[in-house]
This record gives C-alpha cells, sequence and structure tokens, in this order.
C-alpha cells in the first residue's frame, strides 16, 4: 500500500521524462593517515563484491559504471590496516570524490592474514562506540532525515514520548553530551534549543553533508572533555574538486538548498540554507504556537599542499516561536497559551582548522566563535500592552572563543596524541522574573556580565601486543579554569582513562574500559545573581560535575557483516548541582523548553546509571541491514535529603528495531519500532497551585517535590515505516519519501495537569473561603501525545 503511495505522486516525472541508464564514476586518493602521503597500489572492491581496482602510482583510484546509490570500499596494503569505509552515496549527476586514510600497521600482511572489520575498533575505545553511516541518516524510517532521530535506534539512547530531540544517553540528562564538527565544538544541536541543555525539536546539521558520525557512548578520546555521558564527532564529506552541482530538499518540515563546488585548483566548498515552514502547518491544524526556523552550513577546504590544508566552517540558526491565540479553543490549547512564553533565539559558530603534516605524524590548530543569543518572554494574558503585565523577560548571550592545538603520532607500534586547549568565556544574562516561593511572591531582577578563561591539557598513548591479540591504551587529560579558586588549578580535575580488549578468537573479543570524567556545570549556573547581585552559585563553592565510569563488553562477529554485543556500565556522579529551591538535582531537568540552570545550586547531589546493554547489527550496502538494541538502565540522584529517586529519565528498558531493505529498480523500505519503558513524573500540587497570587505568576501547576517522580507514565512505544523511490535521468535526479510516524496511532498519556474552571462568561472562577486567601477552582487535564503523521519528501539533485 505504502509502495502504491509513493509510485502515485512519482508516476507523473517518470511519464514526463524519458529516463536514462547511468554510469556512475567514483573517483578519490588514498593517504597515510598520518604523513598524508598519497599511497600507490592499494587494493580495494567494492564490500561484498569481486568487484575493484587499484591506486595508481599517485595514490589516485577511479571506478565506472557504477549503479546510483550506497556502496562501501574495501581496501588493503602492505605496512597498512586492512579498512572498510563508511557508506558512500553515489550520485548519477554529481562528480564522487572521496578521500581515504589507511593507518599504518606493525605487523604486514604477510605475517598474519587480517580481515577487514566492517565495524569500527579503536584501542583508546575498544567498546561504547558505534559509527552511523549516511545511508541510515538519509533513509531511516521516522527519522525524515534528522540525525538527532536516528539516535534512537542505537543502544542506551533514551528518548522521551514527544516530539522534542533530548539527547539522553544511559541514563545521564540532556546536558551531559558533547558535539565536534570536524574537529570544531558546536555548543548547539538544535533548533529552540534548551539554554544548558542539547534538546530541540529539529536538529540544525544538515546531513547531506555528512560522511559518516562517531558517537560514544562511553571511553571517550582523551582530546575530548567537558562531557559526561556521550561525545560526537561528525566528518563532512569532501567538496566536489570537478564541478558545481546543486540538491534541493522539500522535508517533513523545511525546503533545503545545498551546493558542492570547486572554487579554484586547490580550494572545494560546501554551502547550504534551510527555511521551515512549520508554521503554516501548525496554523493551519488550530496548534497554539508557530515555531519558524532558518539555519546555514558550510565548508571551504584548501590543500596548500601535500603537507598543508586550512578548512573553513560554520554553522548556524534563527529561530522564532510564536503563540498562535486564534488556536482552536481547546482546554489543552488554552493551557499552553496560558503559560507558554515566547521565544526568540540565534546562534552560530565559526571555526578554522589548519593541518600540517610530517613522516609519521600530524597536528592540528582549531580556532573558532560560538555564539548565542537567547531571548524569552511573557505577559499575563498574554496582552503586551501594558508593562504591568510582563511575567518575566529574560535576555542572554554565550561566546566562546577556542584555540585547541592537537598533535597524533605514530612512531612504529605506537599510537600517541597529544595536546591543548585554550578558551575564553562570556555570559552574559538580564533576568526580570516573578516567582512564587514559599508563601509570598518575589521578584528576580538582576545583571550578569561574566568573563573568565578556560584551559586543559591531554594525552593518550596506545599499543597492540601478544600478536596484535591484545591492545592496550592510557589516556590522562586535566581541565581547569579562573571562575573559582574551586576549579582554578588543573591538579583538581585529573582525568584519568584506561581501556583494553583482548581478542579471544578472530570473531570474539573481550573489551573493557575505566574513566573519570568532568564537565563544566552551566553558563546559566555559573552567572545566576542572587537578589542582592552576588554570584550566589560562586558563593556556593560551585565545583565542577564528576563521574567515574566502569564499562565491560564481550563483541562476537558470526558473519562478516554482522556483529553481537553485549556491554555493562555503571556511572557514578559525584558534585552534581541540586537546586536549593527545589531539592532536585539538575541531572533531572533540562526536557523542557526555556532554560536549565538558572537558579540557586549547590555541589551536593550525587547520582548512579547503571544498566546493560545488547546490540545485534547487519550492514549490508544493497540488501539488508538492520539493528537490534535492547537496553535496561536504572538512573538515580539525591536529593537535599541525601536519598537516592529515580531520575527523569529512569525509564527502566528501551527497546528499538530498526531495518532497511533494498527492494530492487531503485525501491528503498524501511522501519523502525521502538519501546520505552515507564518514565517517572512528579505530581502537582494542588492546593499551592489555587493559589491566586500562585496561579497568576506561572498560570500552570506547581509540582509537588516532596514526591518527586513518585508516579510512573504509562509505557511508550511507536512504529514508523518509510518508502523511497529514486530517478535517474541525464543531468538531474529526482527523489520521493514517504515516512509515516505513529503508524497505529499510539496514544501516550502526559502527566496530569490543572487548569481554570470558567463561569458561563469564560472568567475563571475564584472561590474565597472564609478566613481564607483567594482560590482559584481548578480541574485535572488530562492530556495525550500521538498521531498519526505521513510526510512526503522530494530531493532534486542537478
Amino acid at each position: 500500500m505504502i509502495k502504491y503511495i509513493v509510485q502515485t505522486v512519482s508516476i507523473f516525472f517518470f511519464t514526463v521524462f524519458s529516463l536514462s541508464a547511468q554510469n556512475s564514476v567514483l573517483t578519490g586518493v588514498v593517504r597515510d593517515a598520518y604523513s598524508n602521503e598519497r599511497l600507490p597500489f592499494v587494493n580495494m572492491v567494492i564490500y561484498e563484491t569481486t568487484r575493484g581496482t587499484t591506486t595508481d602510482e599517485n595514490g589516485e583510484f577511479r571506478l565506472e559504471n557504477l549503479e546510483p546509490g550506497f556502496l562501501r570500499l574495501q581496501l588493503s596494503s602492505v605496512g597498512y590496516e586492512p579498512h572498510v569505509t563508511e557508506e558512500i552515496l553515489i550520485s548519477a549527476v554529481r562528480s564522487n570524490y572521496i578521500e581515504i586514510q589507511l593507518t599504518p600497521s606493525s605487523t604486514t600482511l604477510e605475517e598474519v592474514e587480517v580481515v577487514a572489520n566492517p565495524f569500527p575498533r579503536r584501542d583508546e575505545s575498544p567498546l561504547s562506540l558505534q559509527r552511523i553511516g549516511i545511508d541510515l541518516i538519509e533513509k531511516g524510517a521516522g527519522s525524515a532525515r534528522d540525525f538527532s532521530k536516528v539516535l534512537q535506534s542505537f543502544p542506551g539512547v533514551g528518548t522521551t514520548p514527544s516530539f522534542r530531540n533530548d539527547l539522553i544517553v544511559r541514563g545521564g540528562g540532556p546536558s551531559e553530551n558533547s558535539f565536534f564538527l570536524d574537529g570544531i565544538e558546536i555548543p548547539v544541536l538544535n533548533h529552540f534549543s534548551t539554554q544548558g541543555a542539547s534538546g530541540g525539536p529539529v536538529g540544525i546539521i544538515n546531513v547531506d553533508f555528512i560522511r559518516e558520525v562517531d558517537f560514544y557512548s562511553g571511553a571517550f578520546p582523551a582530546s575530548r572533555g567537558d562531557a559526561l555521558s556521550s561525545v560526537f564527532e561528525f566528518k563532512q564529506v569532501s567538496p566536489n574538486r570537478e564541478k558545481t552541482n546543486f540538491k534541493s530538499t522539500l522535508g517533513a518540515s523545511e525546503l533545503s538548498l545545498s551546493v558542492n563546488t570547486p572554487i579554484s585548483d586547490k580550494t572545494t566548498a560546501l554551502f547550504s540554507v534551510r527555511r521551515s515552514y512549520l508554521q503554516f502547518l501548525f496554523d493551519y491544524i488550530g496548534l497554539p504556537f508557530l515555531p519558524t526556523f532558518t539555519d546555514f552550513q558550510f565548508l571551504t577546504r584548501t590543500r596548500i599542499d601535500e603537507q598543508r590544508e586550512i578548512s573553513f566552517l560554520g554553522i548556524g540558526a534563527l529561530d522564532e516561536f510564536a503563540l498562535n491565540e486564534s488556536a482552536d479553543d481547546s482546554e489543552e490549547n488554552r493551557y499552553i497559551l496560558n503559560y507558554l512564553p515566547v521565544t526568540e533565539q540565534w546562534n552560530y559558530t565559526f571555526g578554522a582548522s589548519y593541518k600540517r603534516f610530517f613522516s609519521d605524524s600530524y597536528c592540528q590548530i582549531s580556532l573558532s566563535r560560538s555564539h548565542l543569543n537567547n531571548r524569552i518572554y511573557k505577559y499575563a494574558d498574554n496582552d503586551e500592552s501594558k508593562d504591568e503585565n510582563l511575567i518575566n523577560d529574560y535576555l542572554s548571550e554565550e561566546i566562546d572563543h577556542k584555540l585547541r592545538f592537537e598533535h597524533f603520532a605514530n612512531p612504529g607500534e605506537w599510537t600517541i596524541s597529544t595536546g591543548f586547549n585554550l578558551e575564553h568565556a562570556n555570559y552574559y544574562n538580564r533576568t526580570f522574573n516573578r516567582i512564587y516561593r514559599g508563601d509570598t511572591s518575589l521578584i528576580s531582577d538582576y545583571e550578569s556580565d561574566l568573563h573568565f578563561f578556560k584551559w586543559g591539557l591531554f594525552a593518550s598513548v596506545s599499543r597492540r601486543f601478544v600478536d596484535e591479540r591484545l591492545s592496550l591504551s592510557g589516556g590522562i587529560r586535566s581541565d581547569a579554569n579562573s571562575y573559582s579558586s574551586s576549579m582554578n588549578s588543573l591538579l583538581q580535575q585529573v582525568s584519568p582513562r584506561i581501556s583494553a580488549s583482548w581478542l579471544l578468537t578472530p570473531d570474539i573479543s573481550l573489551n573493557a574500559a575505566t574513566a573519570r570524567y568532568y564537565q563544566l556545570p552551566a553558563y546559566t549556573t555559573l552567572g545566576y545573581k542572587d537578589s542582592s547581585g552576588n554570584f550566589i552559585n560562586k558563593d556556593n563553592d560551585l565545583k565542577y560535575i564528576g563521574a567515574d565510569h566502569y564499562l565491560g563488553g564481550v563483541e562476537w562477529r558470526p558473519a562478516r557483516n554482522v556483529r553481537i554485543a553485549l556491554e555493562g556500565f555503571y556511572k557514578d556522579y559525584f558534585n552534581y548541582p541540586l537546586s536549593l529551591d527545589d531539592g532536585v538535582s539538575l541531572a533531572s531537568k533540562g526536557a523542557d523548553y526555556g532554560v536549565l540552570g538558572d537558579e540557586e545550586v549547590s555541589s551536593i547531589s550525587e547520582g548512579r546509571s547503571y544498566g546493560l546493554e545488547l546490540l545485534m547489527q547487519r550492514r549490508s550496502s544493497g540488501d539488508f541491514s538492520y539493528i537490534i538494541a535492547y537496553t535496561w538502565v536504572n538512573s538515580e540522584f539525591t536529593n537535599s535529603d541525601g536519598d537516592y529517586l529515580p531520575s527523569s529519565w529512569d525509564s527502566g528498558h528501551l527497546f528499538t528495531v530498526t531495518a532497511n531493505r533494498d527492494l530492487g529498480n531503485n525501491w528503498d523500505a524501511g522501519l523502525k519500532w521502538r519501546y520505552i519503558g515507564a518514565l517517572p513524573y512528579t505530581p502537582y500540587d494542588r492546593e499551592k497551585s489555587e493559589r491566586v497570587e500562585a496561579w497568576d505568576i506561572r498560570n500552570r501547576e506547581y509540582l509537588d517535590f516532596s514526591r518527586f517522580n513518585s508516579e510512573r507514565l504509562e509505557h511508550f512505544h511507536q512504529l514508523d515505516l518509510r518508502i523511497d523511490k529514486s530517478y535517474y535521468f541525464d543531468n538531474y535526479s529526482l527523489g520521493f519519501y514517504l515516512d509515516i510516524q505513529n503508524v497505529y496511532n499510539f496514544q501516550s498519556k502526559q502527566a496530569p495537569r490543572l487548569i481554570q474552571k470558567l463561569n458561563e462568561n469564560q472568567e475563571p472562577i475564584v472561590v474565597t473561603p472564609e478566613n481564607g486567601e483567594p482560590r482559584y477552582s481548578l480541574k485535572e487535564l488530562q492530556t495525550s501525545s500521538g498521531t498519526v503523521l505521513p510526510s512526503i519528501g522530494v530531493i532534486l539533485e542537478f
């Protein structure tokens, strides 16, 4: 049925234009990963076939008569590790070009027969590492080409039953992750991002430019700090050296245009811009809010000579979140309009990276600037005509300037990396906020302008022993900053890490790692001021948040393109900021729009998150691929009394099945079914919520934190289906996809809410008891989320 729908949508184009047979070509260069030298006479075949070629004396290769679609290359050469590339998207229109790097090996092919592993393995990270290819990003069901949704297919990744992209890894909060784009750190991954965390409804990164993504849920490289739960390394494609190509996509929520072009003999570039049309769709179906976003992304790469190259990149977004007061007059819409603020947010990151190669090593120097501007305001009854109606007005800026130096060497049997980072941070905050605390209303009115430096050192070393069956790696990093005396010494935040892997048989390995990680609290917490204008959290001796990781697992490869991995993890948190207002760890916050961490805290909360993960994965370019992932996780943090309570991410069980199938004749189909266990929630405090003075400030229920996360929602599950069809013509290609989310319309009940009762004049009912304060008459509002969400996308490349 789904295939028929897509065929009906695209039949017009099939009948109007004559179809041409396409003989696509892939060209490229193979280089030494450390010296950047071109490697001649490297053998390569298309993975899972016998068809291939060999690089010439200049390290260049050319594969002709290829069918458009995805393929992988398997490479081998004397003195180098066998290598299997990630999926390469072969276009029938543009020139297909790739640069491949091979890692030197101390064991030659004559000494031992080594089979190339299609799954990534690194001595520094022998487990808890997933490499995500462009095939799953482009055609994964339910993802709508949004990378944050693709992650839901992998073990350890939790989600909330909503349309947000909060990244929850192994029971950690959404603020515990860091992201790097070609080695440049990007602080914001999603549009309408929660400041101080990582969540939002739509990803910023344009997947047209992504070649592969390394996802670390543990065993982080020593060069990557300021993360407690995960690290992401996004690697972009090599720009086209021969001719200019364009790609336009009409997706589920936006229209995009990408350009891949040479600029000169030595310089190539990528450019893209996207604009959403969600506001029209939301207005048409009567929703109470109207989101609009625009984003851009670019990369230029200049090969100065064979030993030197320089890159410039940028990524940014403009987000506007308006209220739709003409929305359907339902109780749920009225509830949302009463409390939801207006949001205006923009951000960007610009960076430059210089690489210099030597005989057996290279160094990389990176400079970047990131800027986030966030404005949030709310007026009573959404009436901006009177100043006294202002409930809150928040304006904040975060500006970072970063310098990073890294040196990577491969002297003989050793792999060594060293480096340092130096950063300057500027946080500005102007806050006016009416709050209700205890039994009285207060006004928080302050302005912060915080400047401080951050610095860090890191080093790691790896080597293989016992005929390369045993690999050992050790690393250390240390971070400090000038914010306070509690954090200004490198000796106070020493982060050692050790990993090991033992190859029991050619197909079975035992892996283990342990490490200590540190992360700086959010700028919103560092820059918070009390009513006297003091940096109260600095006075409270705010510290780096720490977590000790203990990991162990076994991996079995029953076939060359299949792996089964079982991992256990234990994360022991310390120095987590605890809210002194509600007695809750900030680890359980951050999955809502707005700001995380702008309150008085103390670094006294502890936490633990532990569990098991099972992964079964099959990768095949032209046949059937699947990911079956199960996670059992327990996540809990201490409150102000020192008692362990379930965190907001304590789902218990996560189970996902993702599958993709090549149906032939340029048809592809995919599905994703996911299950999330019952998440905890905090009941409301009816007595406090009924107070007129309290309600008029918040316009929604207050939570009873004495019963924090004492109740559970129902479990959540959802099925997504997708089918793709592509047509290839002489000068352009045309693709269609139909993506249906929540096929069987599962309804997920949300936590109970409170809403005002209205009289016949649509005015709130106020009850005044004898000798008592006025109170609103409230009733419980029970809502659910979930609807069948079909979307059709069109991809034009020319």
